[in-house]
């Protein structure tokens, strides 16, 4: 079942992501997007990347659901976050980084987890006036992956970025944009229009000279992502076994706050 669609249209490839309810990632979905930038790289027709979520939701992150599933299919019942975030999220993350063509976050809704990771990935957000961005991860007792641990503080500064990874309170789109988090914001309903301007200006200039652009902002700003990625990885295989997750786990199942001691 594909859970991404793909529509390429005056040079500009839309990917939007529409798995009900919520766009949570699964292993089905993020292989269609390593899939999908895969194939913009290659494509001479694909000048701009505009990536968003259907309906009134851009992206929940993680499926959690599905870690359940995978890690009673493991043996053990344990699961390996550093493989999983190795085979998944750090891969994808490094796509969109290092693809030398601008790709721009359409947020439509709520941004959260795993999603804020690809969002933030992204060269440019745009983002509608009633988008919220979550961390998301403590709430299932986890720590920040899918680079949200460096391209948060870099964006908002690192107060901000540990008070909200701490207290897993949203982000407004008003402070995001106020923050930087964000380029732009726009009413919900005008909020494609406004991408698709955006995209189609942008689409009319040097896109090589665009990649060059972006290989040395990468240089100079995020040299050190690959490193974070895989340091993450490690990070989160120690809190994904710990009493705290598995308590936020059965919470979020069970849809009740968490008991923490």
């Amino acid at each position: 079942m594909a859970f991404l669609r793909s529509d390429l249209k005056n040079n500009v490839l839309l990917l939007t992501i529409d798995r009900p309810k919520a766009n949570a990632f699964n292993l089905e979905l993020i292989a269609e997007l390593q899939e999908a930038f895969k194939q913009a790289a290659k494509d001479s027709q694909t000048r701009i990347i505009v990536l968003t979520g259907a309906g009134l939701v851009f992206g929940a992150g993680q499926d959690i659901e599905e870690m359940v599933i995978l890690a009673n299919q493991a043996g053990g019942g344990e699961l390996s976050f550093r493989e999983h975030l190795l085979k998944t999220y750090n891969p994808l993350v490094l796509q969109i980084r290092q693809i030398e063509k601008p790709v721009i976050a359409a947020v439509n809704g709520t941004c959260a987890g795993a999603s804020l990771g690809i969002a933030l990935a992204c060269d440019i957000r745009i983002a509608a006036d009633t988008a919220k961005f979550v961390v998301g991860f403590s709430g299932v007792g986890l720590v920040p992956d899918s680079g949200v641990s460096l391209l948060l503080p870099a964006l908002i500064g690192l107060g901000r970025a540990l008070e909200y990874t701490f207290s897993n309170k949203p982000i407004s789109a008003g402070k995001a944009l106020e923050w930087g988090l964000v380029n732009k914001v726009f009413p919900y309903d005008d909020l494609m229009e406004a991408v698709f301007a955006t995209a189609h200006e942008l689409s009319k200039g040097p896109i090589g000279t665009f990649g060059l652009a972006k290989r040395a902002y990468n240089k100079a700003a995020l040299p050190n992502l690959r490193e974070v990625l895989e340091y993450e990885s490690y990070i989160q295989e120690v809190a994904g076994h710990r009493p705290e997750h598995k308590e936020g786990v059965a919470a979020f199942i069970e849809k009740r706050p968490a008991r923490h001691l």
